[in-house]
């Protein structure tokens, strides 16, 4: 949408609007007393701010925002009476909400009942098109294609089914129907049916029922009359642009329709039959076109490189549009018409079964040929079928032919075709017959490195802000698939297109600021010798090289079956004249680190500045993209310099050449292209582009996928159906499935018998021990409701069994380690669900213990099935190293833990999880159990070196230790219990002697000290059995086999992301990788196909089957989804879906974990209502901390109200780059005024929903905190998407906005940005705005029962003793922040006052420990001073050290910040107008950490030079003093991380910092 044409109206604007005034007389929420309903009303909005303003974006966001469909129009709609315009304001009012992407349907289900005759009205409201505009007819179509997005709604679905079952067939001809039924039998006893039920309705049920039946069918055909018969409105084939998006969005809803196998099954015939695609293509629409194209993710897209200038031409850009986009979108939708699946059964067609059908057409052709017109056509019959298929021979063929011959050919096919237009048989016939190349072959060939044809291609790429108003030529992910083929075949093209875009925005980010231009000076090419223009460079960038030179060095023949180049490699030199740390970033470039070759032929005079305003194309000359993958290094001998442990040798001088390998396929288009007369691109190079590693991933991630459609992914039955959308969604529940399993070890799951009784209050326990002495865990339990047959079966009834976990030795380390937790009973229920097979789904709002949960269930399930796998995936390291943490916490052996990936760094333990560190560990254990063995031989007195190898270890238990052990059992057994024989018998008490205490107890019963020597013989044989596994690292010399036989054979957890799972899929599958559970936590967050990957990370069983028994998704749908950057790909493809959200919108049933503990009671009160019935952990309300209040602040949680200053609200510097300084100064004070109180910086956290505004947070940070130790930086400044997944004590909110809304209207944002904090949230915004609007209503209304001004108690010291009850006792004490200056004040003198004071204080201590005797003569001038070393704590601070005046007032200046005119905070950014959260991407801030760093330079220093009239705010101050009630006696409380000699230093420059660092702005 272009600039200026924002269609969010600001706050001012919604109050002034007549749309506004409207509502507050008849439906806002807020009115105390509405006027009653009235039709006329309805009526008169339509006419004048809809249909009058031509449906104007902005009015319909107003009507939506005032609530108009909740409030007004769905409440008083009576379907049969109500006018045309109620309809079509409904329509448009849910049209807008799916725009704006927020629960469309909740109105329509508080009345559902008015659906049914609702939507037979839109029915009859679409086939009226001469009554309705161009325009409200493609409302209408839009209404009916969300309704068909939307199946997983009873009140919807059971309108769709009566529009598109079996009944629809009456549309076809009589021959086409009869020929459907004899291929289905099935279907023609229910043909029957129908039939006889149609002869008993009444007259008018039965013309209801015929009208639903061909209602899509007259659909149709009212669309085909439309595309034939319309007429250009230029000379440059353009149509009238309504009636263009018309058809866009019309094939939407028929793609729709198709893409989903309860709506394609019988549609699709009914198409075929009518001849839609063939009539599309033939329609003036197309035939406009000079090009048409097949497929529409293989096409060669005609894009102009050249963007039109949006002020130009603007008159027939707003009225006229081609239809290329249609094009594309007609060519999506014929590649699903003829989709390779069996409409009826649902089952994949295989390329064979295809090919047979293919086959099986030309032959009966063929038969038909041969029949009647042999003479005619004597050898088309008898040539073979690959002769004969072809477009160009079949239209030869059949231009032969009469008209009549035509038709008797086509009527004696099987089925019939009847057509009486020539063209329109001819081109029927030629598709039925050609060859159509697999879909397979075609995604084969198609290159994985985007070309600039893609990258710049409007329609499938978007580069301005999207804003729903437009269909696009992508494909969706919505409920349903086709097939597995199908469902990976959308997400590789949505991966390769969002890849795509995310390279557009780098090549665009860096060669821009490389500045290409026109050198006047000019070359000769060899080959034409005519001259050229060269390109020079009048800047430079990190991430871009000119090239110097660019060489083909090997072509490698095809493969057999295959026509382009097995390989192809080629050298690439740069001059690298840069900095020492950028030469060296170059020259790390890893082997299959992706890289992109680029050709500028820049037409823009030298010295010109880049515009980011104007196109990027037009401005640099960019012409060609390729893609490349780095080889290597060449070193000075021209070999490739391989990767390894050595060094890589140093090279002199700076030119530089790697070798990289160019896509086979894209080599092959551009050398025919070449051939064809066409420019080499190959010749022309002369940038070399490379990206960041972490977002450098794309190409292993699409051959993942590519290759699983390249195989035969067989995924469990269980949950194959489930994945594709269909069957009944608990099939896969465990209580579903045949192998459930009743009787489960549940370890130390339970504390004790209370929690166990208390997890299972449905369930009647009954214990198989009567002594309740011996109920004690851990327990086995038998769920007789599991069970099939037997006692008990199918009753409520659970069975426990006690048990005694046997001694494992006389060590402490030997003992198990167990759980501490103590599960909810919904825990349980999702720790229970997670050890049985099937899928579980385990809902778990924020501190609801997901992590404990999960490592509960892994241990279980490691405990029972020993010979079973685990994977667990996840989609950050920080989750997963969080996870495996606690796994590491409990009973389960650390050999057989491993964690792949990078992120295993950053576990908080001095072991190495990886694979080389295990297989280290590994053989240190082994040489560790060898020396225990070399001990138990000396201390059996056997002699011989038996120690030496696992080998020789078995030998020596097998015949020295297992022997004496027997006959020491024999002993026993003949001595009738003797306790002495027991006890002095013992073969291994000597090689127990290194014990503290006596091994055996005579004091204790025979069984006791029996249990004692059976536990030390448990420890020994465990170091034999320790040994004989790791026997095989004992037998392989090389570190790579050992690794992969450690993950293959040895690990039983393994734990990895799901990015590496993408990436390293096919090494996985090469070396065996096997499992048998995979857990994911996280799951809401994982993009559905890297969710799917790692269900498939292993080949199937010898049957053909998927070994995989139980998959656990853990996540929480209610918070943010995977981040997707381009606009277009998350809201109309709908790519931010995951898997696991998907599952809940299908009704798969979920665990709603239902107990947080995490934050304080009424803090979770501000987002538990958005979960089923979310309370509160027991410690939560009875640990101190959460009974206390917050130090200095009156309430636990507060939304603080920030009006403008200066009257500047939000600010935007740049597009869609957020900021608001007068938030961002209050934010930067309280932070001050909590720091000097005692808080902690580390238990602080600074959010903001806004890029723009972290980096603002961040510069007034580094002017006020960067040099004063008392103040420092919060643990984290950083914004709400970026902090999923992570706590802090305290939270400082900014939500920016005082415009508009913005994207905290997603509710899933509110959630994540209300849950961050466990004891206090403090949130800065204007109230007026966020609490009018509906989705957030929930949250606000709590929020504005407190006052919106900040509430302070600076009498009080972290940590406060104040317990909540006295919150509203103590209100009146308050001192009230009416605004940002004054709080700004405030924090002024109240810092001073601090400082003072604890000067003074240092003073009398020094003058107390004063010794005339022994020191010089005191000086009270002067400073006291402490030793280096000496930390100031509260002990030795005096209790009057604030009885100090206050400063005199006088007038003060400070640095300030830019004028609202520079408002411009980070490093360096690009503009994406796409993203509102993360719009601008900091090179010189880490991705992964948002931990301030005060030493990096922010953007404003850096730009500062280039800012003319940048200016220091000044202005005279207000006089705020400390208020009356301040306690000037407490102590002074220092922070806790500031070091004693941090605070002398402060009392030395006190001066200095209250000019430059203390917060003293002066306001007019």
């Amino acid at each position: 949408m272009p600039r200026g044409q924002n269609a969010a109206p600001t706050v001012e604007q919604i109050n002034k609007d007549r749309i506004t005034l409207l509502s507050e007389q008849y439906w806002a929420s807020y009115t105390l007393q509405r006027r009653a309903y009235d039709r006329l009303v309805v009526d008169e909005i339509y006419i004048k701010e809809l249909l009058g303003t031509n449906f104007n974006l902005r009015r319909i966001v107003l009507l939506e925002f005032s609530q108009y469909l909740e409030n007004f129009l769905w409440p008083n709609l009576n379907p049969d009476q109500c006018s045309p315009y109620h309809v079509m304001s409904v329509c448009v009012m849910v049209n807008e909400k799916f725009r704006e992407r927020v629960q469309p349907w909740d109105a329509i289900n508080v009345h559902p009942e008015h659906f049914g005759r609702f939507f037979a009205r839109v029915m009859h409201l679409s086939l009226e098109g001469d009554e309705l505009s161009i325009r409200e007819q493609t409302i209408l179509i839009m209404f009916l294609d969300h309704c068909f997005n939307s199946l997983e709604l009873e009140v919807i679905r059971s309108q769709i089914q009566k529009i598109v079952g079996l009944t629809i067939w009456t549309n076809l001809t009589s021959e086409r129907r009869e020929y459907e039924l004899d291929q289905t039998p099935k279907f023609r006893k229910l043909w029957k049916l129908i039939c006889k039920k149609d002869e008993k309705l009444e007259n008018e049920e039965l013309q209801t029922t015929l009208f639903e039946r061909t209602f899509l069918r007259k659909l149709a055909e009212n669309f085909l009359n439309l595309i034939e018969n319309i007429q250009s409105m230029n000379s440059n084939d353009q149509y009238s642009i309504e009636t263009v998006i018309y058809a866009e969005r019309f094939l939407e809803l028929f793609t729709d329709i198709i893409v989903q196998l309860p709506t394609r099954r019988f549609f699709n015939v009914v198409l075929d039959d009518m001849n839609f695609v063939k009539r599309c293509f033939l329609s003036p629409f197309i035939k406009s076109l000079t090009k048409s194209n097949e497929n529409m993710e293989t096409d060669v897209v005609e894009t102009s490189m050249k963007k039109k200038n949006p002020a130009q031409n603007g008159e027939e850009r707003a009225t006229t549009k081609t239809t290329n986009l249609f094009h594309k979108m007609l060519c999506n939708f014929k590649f699903y018409s003829s989709f390779e699946i069996n409409d009826t059964t649902g089952e994949t067609l295989s390329q064979n079964e295809m090919m047979e059908k293919h086959y099986e057409k030309v032959l009966q052709l063929q038969s038909a040929v041969f029949k009647h017109f042999r003479d005619e056509m004597p050898t088309f019959p008898l040539q073979n079928i690959q002769l004969i298929d072809k477009r160009e021979i079949l239209n030869e063929e059949f231009d032969k032919l009469s008209d009549s011959q035509l038709n008797s050919i086509a009527a004696s096919l099987q089925p019939p075709i009847q057509i009486d237009n020539r063209e329109l048989l001819i081109e029927v016939l030629i598709s039925t017959h050609e060859r159509m190349q697999s879909h397979l072959q075609l995604i084969n060939t198609l290159p994985l490195y985007p070309t600039e044809e893609t990258i710049w291609d409007e329609d499938i790429v978007p580069t301005e802000f999207y804003n729903g108003e437009t269909c696009l030529a992508l494909p969706k992910l919505n409920l349903q698939f086709l097939t597995l083929h199908d469902y990976l075949l959308r997400n590789f093209h949505l991966f390769r297109l969002e890849s795509t875009y995310e390279i557009r925005q780098d090549i665009e980010d860096s060669v821009s600021r490389m500045k290409p231009w026109q050198n006047d000076a000019t070359i000769t090419n060899d080959k034409d010798e005519q001259p050229q223009q060269q390109c020079i460079f009048g800047g430079w960038s990190r991430m871009a090289q000119p090239i110097t030179n660019f060489t083909i060095v090997e072509v490698a023949k095809a493969n057999i079956g295959e026509s382009h180049p097995s390989r192809v490699r080629a050298d690439v030199t740069l001059v690298l004249n840069t900095r020492g740390d950028i030469k060296k970033e170059w020259e790390n470039l890893r082997k299959h680190d992706i890289c992109f070759l680029i050709t500028c032929k820049s037409s823009t005079k030298a010295g010109t500045t880049y515009d980011y305003r104007q196109p990027f194309i037009s401005q640099v000359g960019l012409t060609y993209v390729r893609g490349c993958e780095i080889e290597g290094m060449l070193n000075i001998d021209g070999r490739v310099i391989e990767e390894g442990v050595d060094e890589k040798p140093m090279l002199s001088g700076d030119t530089r050449t790697w070798r990289v390998w160019l896509d086979p396929n894209q080599y092959q288009t551009d050398i025919q292209a070449t051939l064809n007369g066409t420019e080499d691109v190959y010749d022309t190079f002369n940038i070399l582009m490379r990206r960041k590693p972490k977002e450098n991933n794309f190409k292993a991630v699409l051959e993942t996928i590519r290759d699983l459609m390249n195989t035969n992914a067989v995924v469990p039955d269980w949950l194959q159906d489930l994945i594709l959308g269909y069957g009944d969604p608990a099939s896969a529940q465990y209580s579903n499935m045949k192998n459930k399993i009743p009787i489960l070890d549940w370890n130390d799951t339970f504390i004790d018998v209370k929690h166990l009784r208390a997890s299972f209050p449905d369930y009647k326990i009954r214990a198989t021990e009567d002594d309740r002495s011996k109920h004690v865990p851990p327990f086995k339990l038998t769920f007789c409701d599991l069970r099939s047959k037997g006692e008990h079966a199918g009753e409520k009834l659970i069975i426990l069994e006690p048990y005694k976990i046997p001694n494992r030795g006389p060590y402490p380390f030997s003992q198990p380690r167990q759980n501490t937790v103590r599960f909810t009973p919904t825990q349980i229920e999702g720790i229970k669900a997670g050890m049985q097979p099937g899928l579980t789904l385990i809902v778990g709002p924020p501190g609801t213990g997901k992590t404990d949960v999960a490592v509960q269930i892994i241990s279980n399930i490691y405990h029972n099935y020993p010979d079973q796998r685990t994977l667990i995936v996840t989609h950050s390291n920080q989750a997963l190293n969080q996870l495996f943490e606690k796994i590491m916490a409990l009973d389960v052996d650390e050999r057989h833990l491993l964690r792949l990936g990078h992120g295993e760094e950053e576990l908080e333990t001095d072991k190495d999880f990886s694979r080389y560190g295990r297989v280290n560990y590994i053989l240190k254990k082994r040489l560790e159990l060898l020396e225990q063995v070399g001990r138990l031989q000396k201390s059996l007195n056997v002699e011989g070196d038996l120690s030496y190898t696992c080998e020789t270890a078995a030998h020596f238990y097998l015949y020295n230790v297992l022997s004496r052990w027997e006959e020491y059992l024999s002993k026993i057994n003949q001595s009738n219990n003797n306790l002495e024989v027991l006890t002095t018998s013992f073969p291994f008490k000597e090689f127990f002697s290194d014990l503290n205490h006596d091994l055996f107890d005579n004091q204790q019963t025979f069984e006791n000290n029996l249990e004692i020597a059976q536990g030390c013989f448990r420890y020994i044989q465990q170091i034999f059995t320790q040994l004989e596994e790791f026997r095989a690292f004992e037998l392989m010399r090389n570190g790579s086999d050992r690794a992969k036989y450690l993950l293959v054979r040895e690990a039983k957890i393994i734990a990895m992301t799901c990015t590496h799972a993408a990436l390293k899929r096919h090494d996985l599958v090469q070396c065996g990788f096997k499992y048998d559970n995979i857990l994911m936590e996280e799951a809401a967050q994982i993009l559905e196909i890297e969710t799917f990957i790692p269900l498939l990370l292993q080949t199937s069983d010898q049957q053909g089957r998927n070994r995989l028994k139980r998959c656990i998704m853990i996540g929480d749908h209610h918070q943010l989804p995977p981040v997707i950057k381009n606009m277009a790909f998350q809201k109309y493809s709908n790519m931010e879906q995951a898997l696991f959200t998907r599952l809940v919108r299908l009704g798969v049933p979920t665990i709603d974990l239902d107990a947080q503990g995490r934050a304080r009671a009424s803090i979770c009160s501000l987002y538990n209502w958005r979960y089923k019935n979310l309370g509160n952990l027991e410690h939560v309300l009875q640990q101190r901390e959460f009974k206390t209040t917050n130090a200095g602040f009156v309430y636990d949680y507060q939304l603080i109200n920030v009006e403008n200053f200066n009257d500047v609200g939000e600010s935007e510097p740049i597009p869609y780059f957020y900021q608001n300084l007068a938030e961002a100064e209050y934010i930067v004070a309280v932070y001050m005024y909590m720091r000097l109180l005692g808080y902690p910086a580390q238990k602080i956290s600074i959010l903001t929903t806004y890029n723009g505004q972290k980096f603002l947070i961040r510069d007034v940070l580094n002017k006020r905190c960067a040099k004063n130790p008392l103040l420092g930086f919060p643990m984290k400044v950083t914004t709400v998407d970026k902090y999923q997944g992570q706590q802090n004590d305290y939270i400082l909110l900014s939500l920016v906005r005082t415009n508009a809304i913005g994207h905290l209207r997603d509710v899933r944002r509110l959630v994540v940005a209300m849950s961050r904090a466990r004891l206090g949230l403090y949130i800065f915004g204007r109230g007026s705005l966020f609490e009018s609007c509906f989705e957030l209503t929930p949250a606000f209304n709590i929020l504005t029962k407190r006052p919106t001004k900040l509430y302070l108690l600076p009498n009080e010291i972290y940590p406060s003793t104040r317990e909540e009850k006295r919150d509203q006792s103590i209100v009146h004490q308050a001192t009230v922040m009416e605004n940002m200056p004054q709080i700004a004040d405030f924090v002024y003198k109240f810092y001073t006052q601090k400082l003072l004071a604890y000067q003074e204080q240092k003073r009398q201590e020094e003058l107390s420990r004063y010794d005339p005797e022994r020191d010089l003569p005191y000086d009270p001038q002067q400073p006291s001073i402490c030793a280096p070393d000496e930390r100031v704590t509260d002990e030795n601070l005096t209790e009057n050290s604030l009885n100090q005046p206050i400063l005199t007032e006088k007038t003060l200046t400070t640095e300030y910040i830019p004028s609202r005119q520079h408002q411009i905070s980070g490093t360096s950014f690009r503009h994406d107008p796409n993203i509102e959260s993360s719009t601008i991407e900091n090179l010189d801030d880490d991705d992964d950490e948002d931990v301030y760093d005060p030493n990096k330079p922010t953007l404003f220093q850096k730009i500062q030079p280039q800012i003319t009239n940048t200016t220091e705010q000044t202005s005279s101050k207000k006089s705020i003093d400390i208020p009356a009630n301040t306690n000037t006696t407490e102590k002074i409380q220092e922070p806790a991380d500031a070091s004693g000699d941090d605070l002398n230093k402060v009392c030395y420059t006190i001066e200095f910092i209250f000019r430059s660092t203390c917060l003293m702005p002066i306001y007019d």
